[in-house]
């Protein structure tokens, strides 16, 4: 079975709170860059000058080279760190509110839930 020259890739990305996906046809050895610079030509969009980029949920170097089938995921900044979302949060509800704490079954040994 003879190579084709061509792969089919996906772009996905998110602008304005709604997810976009474009389905493109590039050269074999295309690169995530390359899928990137594609989907922008076609959208008249920029894309990802600054956001960090994977295939399948796997951050990847922009000079990846993709397969057929490959899924090129633009990624979000973090709009706020988990850590300290989660330690904001702790400090709020207090020790007995959260956590194991937070429902206790009657003549249940204490650090056990439900």
């Amino acid at each position: 079975m003879a190579e084709s020259a061509f792969i089919e890739v996906e772009v996905v990305w998110a602008r304005d709170g709604q997810a976009h996906l474009l389905v493109l046809e590039l050269r074999a050895g295309a690169t995530v860059a390359d899928a990137l610079a594609a989907a922008a030509e076609r959208t008249g969009q920029v894309l990802g000058a600054e956001q960090d980029a994977g295939i399948w949920g796997k951050l990847q170097a922009r000079d990846t080279v993709l397969a057929e089938g490959d899924r090129v995921e633009l990624y979000q900044p973090l709009k706020v760190d988990p850590k300290k979302a989660r330690r904001e949060r702790f400090a709020k509800q207090g020790a007995r509110r959260a956590g194991l704490f937070a429902r206790r079954r009657p003549q249940s040994k204490q650090g056990y839930g439900a």
